[in-house]
């Protein structure tokens, strides 16, 4: 493997987009080749926008191009697993957007793929590389607070996705909340036992309409012992929360949201400041470059993925426990779902 690694785009939508921002502008090593869209307009758009030569509708074609050493696939999630099975099958080094699919079994057979294949396999979960969140992983793994004992996540969307989003999405446990189960796993470094849900429909009617929930606290029994917390909204309407405590035997560490700013406004009546940053594309730029960089580099040098496959299919076993803990009313060990 040389100085640079050639790659292809497959799905030109918003966090492709975002990809290929990165991959052009921020990172030397990383040289973009190509485009594939099921929307040929949008592959255009991209590759005239990125400097990219080649846009194309199949995402097969560039898998047969011999330049093309690894893909990004940021297309819809019911085409990931199929995705990865074909690019591991042609040789190609791959980064998936979260999450691989929703089903156990596609998502088992396609890491079998990869593994098969030899490949390098990264999944998106950007938030393990936002400096704050390394920060809090740092203090739990290196003793700074002693023995963990307690975990909350916040995790708030400053507004619900379209309907027609929604219905696609997998739900709120597999779409929003599988970032904050990879957070719990990477920050705590244990794997779950077992998920209690409380959850309902407090933001908007339509969102259950479509089958889904849009408020959810999610209580985590960690095989260590520790006991952690997930609070999700659809609408937070001060902004995106971020927010992450964990409690520990010796003391512990908090991070708050970011602002656009550090300015507070004092006067005789209030303190104030402006709101948080207002969504992801926002909040997680500099993670999205770094978890580029990281993927890039582990294929350049040949050293493991930061984010590997297993990764990347437990927080969808948490989901699915997620939900049936929901639906039954009652906790759900992972081992209950875990095979699907």
């Amino acid at each position: 493997m040389g100085d640079t690694l050639n790659l292809a785009l497959i799905g030109a939508g918003r966090i492709g987009r975002v990809h290929a921002a990165h991959l052009v502008h921020r990172i030397p090593e990383a040289q973009l080749l190509a485009v594939a869209d099921v929307n040929p307009a949008a592959a255009q758009a991209c590759a005239e926008q990125y400097g990219m030569p080649v846009a194309v509708e199949a995402y097969q074609a560039v898998l047969e191009n011999r330049d093309v050493e690894a893909v990004v696939i940021c297309s819809a999630t019911d085409t990931h697993a199929e995705i990865i099975e074909a690019a591991a099958a042609a040789g190609k080094h791959i980064f998936c957007e979260k999450p691989i699919d929703f089903d156990l079994g596609r998502i088992d057979r396609a890491l079998a793929a990869v593994e098969a294949a030899g490949v390098t396999f990264q999944v998106g979960f950007n938030r393990r590389f936002d400096a704050n969140f390394q920060r809090v992983r740092e203090a739990v793994a290196g003793g700074e607070i002693g023995e963990p004992h307690l975990m909350h996540i916040v995790s708030r969307d400053p507004a619900p996705p379209p309907i027609d989003y929604v219905k696609a999405s997998g739900g709120i446990f597999l779409d929003m909340t599988i970032h904050d189960f990879d957070m719990a796993r990477f920050l705590i470094g244990s794997e779950v036992e077992t998920v209690y849900t409380a959850a309902g429909v407090r933001v908007d009617p339509a969102i259950g309409a479509a089958g889904d929930l849009d408020t959810a606290v999610v209580v985590l029994h960690f095989e260590n012992g520790v006991i952690g917390t997930i609070d999700n909204s659809r609408q937070a309407v001060y902004g995106y929360d971020q927010r992450v405590e964990v409690f520990g035997s010796g003391g512990s560490i908090r991070i708050d949201n970011n602002h656009p700013n550090t300015a507070v406004v004092s006067t005789a009546e209030h303190l104030r400041r402006d709101l948080p940053l207002n969504f992801f594309m926002d909040r997680y730029v500099e993670s999205y470059v770094a978890e580029m960089q990281a993927f890039i580099d582990a294929v350049l040098k040949g050293t493991p993925p930061s984010v590997t496959g297993r990764d990347g299919r437990a927080p969808v076993v948490m989901g699915l426990a997620a939900r049936r803990s929901f639906d039954e009313k009652r906790p759900v060990r992972l081992d209950e779902v875990q095979h699907g």
